[in-house]
């Protein structure tokens, strides 16, 4: 008999014909291969489980049904938020490395250039002889702008007077020392602003007040001055002020960038992280690299490591490390700079020079 005209075979491996259960389901009724259910398309082999139902959108823009979101939504936003928190460090270490410490000492001395140039020229009236007292006033408000600068490097390494010419702010100083160095002495005991200010110039430093803010209301008082005298137009002296302005808020923008130091939580964070990553690395680099996992693990280390070390010490750039911006060199330059200006000034030298 042949194999595909049975449907089952017993134990002792007798066939079963079909004809009688043929006959016998004809007979009964009950089903025949005609009513069966057929594969033409309306039912075949795991027809419910198939999908039967198109798609009616794309499943990149899936986001509700059927989708993960709802599950992996809170680790994403902490990832993010940590991510975000990163990058508002990398900012402040950046401000701190001391790029936006150059622009503003540079919008400063900038500030310095313009109203010196302004006051040496434009003090007079035309057809008019300057007094000697005039004269005198204009040099001394050029001196006052240049000890604007020396106020800026003192005011920003708290080196208040001659007792605290060598110590910059971030030593290690408690602060009842620190209080009683500032009460000893104040910046206008500086030996470089004796030639700068006038005798007798008393700060308010030990009360509070910045001496640059305190100074900058003398050169505001020049500038009206000098209006009063007609000296120049409103104007003009609108634009001064602007100049004085800008220097005073480069000021504020020098002090932000002192006084704004990296969050704590992240140095711990990143302290373990670093000390977990030196624990782990030999394990993952031993089996593969054998001895040679150890001078790998020390270049990997020693540039981790230093990468922090200097982010630490440029957190201040305006001390006196080898990496620190060169305000020393800054304010010398300019030092030399309005010197010569005033010499040639006085001299008669200058272009706009009047008498």
């Amino acid at each position: 008999m042949q194999r595909h005209t049975s449907f089952a075979v017993d134990s002792e491996g007798d066939m079963a014909s079909t004809t009688p259960l043929l006959n016998s389901m004809s007979r009964s009724g009950t089903a025949t291969f005609a009513s069966m259910p057929r594969p033409d398309g309306s039912n075949f082999p795991l027809y419910n489980s198939h999908r039967k139902k198109p798609r009616r959108w794309p499943l990149a823009l899936r986001f509700i049904k059927g989708a993960i979101h709802a599950d992996i939504a809170i680790p994403v936003l902490l990832h993010s938020a940590f991510a975000a928190l990163v990058t508002y460090i990398d900012r402040i270490r950046e401000d701190h490395i001391g790029f936006d410490g150059n622009v503003f000492m540079t919008q400063i001395q900038t500030s310095i250039r313009n109203l010196t140039r302004s006051f040496l020229a434009g003090s007079h009236t035309t057809g008019k002889k300057t007094s000697d007292d005039e004269r005198a006033h204009t040099e001394r408000t050029v001196r006052v702008l240049l000890a604007m600068m020396y106020a800026v490097k003192n005011h920003l390494r708290a080196e208040w007077g001659a007792t605290m010419s060598n110590l910059p702010f971030l030593l290690p100083q408690t602060t009842t020392e620190l209080a009683r160095h500032r009460r000893e002495s104040t910046s206008t005991q500086k030996p470089e602003y004796s030639e700068l200010l006038s005798a007798g110039t008393t700060s308010f430093e030990d009360r509070g007040l910045g001496l640059l803010l305190q100074l900058s209301v003398q050169i505001e008082g020049y500038i009206k001055r000098g209006t009063d005298r007609e000296w120049w137009h409103a104007p003009v002296a609108a634009q001064m002020t602007g100049q004085l302005n800008t220097l005073v808020s480069a000021y504020g923008s020098l002090e932000t960038i002192h006084l704004t130091g990296v969050p704590v939580a992240y140095l711990i964070h990143l302290r373990q992280v670093l000390a977990l990553f030196g624990i782990l690395l030999p394990f993952a680099l031993a089996e593969e690299m054998v001895w040679w996992s150890v001078p790998l693990c020390a270049v990997v280390m020693f540039t981790l490591y230093g990468i922090e070390a200097i982010a630490e010490q440029l957190e201040d750039p305006f001390g006196m490390d080898k990496n620190d911006i060169k305000v020393d060199a800054i304010v010398e330059d300019l030092r030399v700079e309005t010197m010569v200006l005033l010499e040639g000034w006085r001299r008669g030298s200058l272009a706009g020079s009047y008498r």
